[in-house]
């Protein structure tokens, strides 16, 4: 089997029926092809980025894939069936995805279209005024070039008049149109906050999404190449995580999600260190001037009191432990190879026992 399937087969916890090797007594590693092992992969990938909307609640999606990645492991599944109703159902999941994300488009520039339409009528209404105003000035005009002291005085008396209420009138709709300006102003940057939060994280847990997570981490190595500050992430995840939703359900695993993310920004929460939540149940840490030693220690703190911790829900007690890898940013060294590194030694500490972290200079388990 090769590495990359090995670590799918890790990363679920999947086991598929087990065939015989006919040399030996012991038990073949699980039967898993490259291309029902690859579907598996693009299933997860897009599991990690969907969004939640009215029709298709996350959790439901994620209960139907995982039923499909239930059929796809197993090597006598019919995967031509399979794949007809997965695709069946993803055509549906996109039409209402692809629903929800014009539709909360075309509200935004409703708002957008209204503002403007608004400042329109207002300009408008200024020419308007300014017409009348016009017009007054020019009988006044008018009334001097007649030399008619009595012309005069009524002219003046009606421009002053018309002037007067001009001014005021302006002025009341100037004081109208700014406070309306300032609340859609204030109502079109809360949408656009919003936007820029939900761009930047991680919709269940809170912590920065995948897409944050690869912008920071580019941003580190290039103030490592500027100033050379080391900087160390962790990569982790929680051990035997499928096992929280085959048993309690997807709402006890969303439970655990939310409740390990507020722990691990309890233990790193320096200003300037990250949260990231990058995949179903895996996570990494960005801790900006920190050394391997530092982030070592970082990691061991966070593990131990991962053990000692004890979480109440829906009547249940839930614990769960964690593996980490560590790497500090090399020269030269690019964001994705630093990743890896990590990531390998996330690999090592799950391969070699889980509830560890290993450090990635030399994937030598050092809890």
């Amino acid at each position: 089997m090769k590495k990359w399937m090995e670590k799918l087969v890790n990363q679920f916890d999947i086991n598929p029926e087990e065939e015989p090797n006919k040399n030996s007594t012991s038990v073949a590693p699980p039967s898993m092809t490259e291309d029902r092992a690859t579907l598996i992969l693009l299933i997860d990938a897009y599991c990690k980025n969907m969004l939640d909307i009215e029709q298709h609640p996350i959790r439901k999606v994620r209960d139907t894939f995982d039923n499909f990645i239930k059929e796809i492991v197993q090597p006598k599944a019919n995967l031509e069936k399979t794949l007809f109703r997965f695709r069946q159902f993803f055509a549906s999941y996109r039409i209402d995805e692809y629903t929800y994300v014009q539709k909360t488009f075309d509200e935004f520039r409703g708002i957008i279209w209204d503002f403007v339409d608004q400042l329109a009528e207002d300009l408008h209404a200024e020419k308007e005024e300014d017409k009348i105003v016009g017009k007054s000035l020019e009988e006044l005009k008018e009334a001097v070039e007649a030399n008619s002291i009595d012309e005069l005085r009524l002219q003046s008396r009606q421009f002053i008049d018309t002037y007067i209420e001009h001014q005021t009138r302006r002025e009341l709709r100037r004081s109208e149109r700014m406070k309306s300006v300032k609340e859609n102003l204030d109502l079109v940057k809360k949408q656009l906050s919003d936007a820029n939060q939900n761009m930047r994280l991680d919709h269940l847990t809170q912590a920065l999404n995948r897409k944050s997570f690869d912008e920071q981490l580019g941003q580190q190595i290039r103030f490592f190449q500027l100033a050379g500050t080391p900087s160390t992430i962790i990569s982790m995840d929680i051990d035997h995580f499928k096992k929280f939703n085959d048993t309690y359900g997807h709402a006890i695993g969303d439970f655990i999600l939310v409740e390990c993310v507020k722990l691990l920004k309890e233990q790193f929460n320096n200003e300037n260190e990250l949260v990231a939540r990058v995949g179903g149940e895996e996570f990494c840490i960005i801790l900006p001037g920190t050394t391997l030693e530092g982030a070592t220690q970082r990691a061991e703190s966070t593990i131990q009191r991962i053990r000692k911790e004890v979480w109440l829900e829906d009547g249940h007690e839930l614990k769960f432990t964690m593996s980490m890898g560590i790497a500090q940013v090399l020269e030269k060294e690019s964001a994705e190879d630093w990743l890896k590194r990590a990531d390998e030694a996330l690999y090592a500490s799950k391969h070699n026992g889980r509830n560890r972290y290993t450090v990635a200079s030399h994937l030598k388990n050092a809890a």
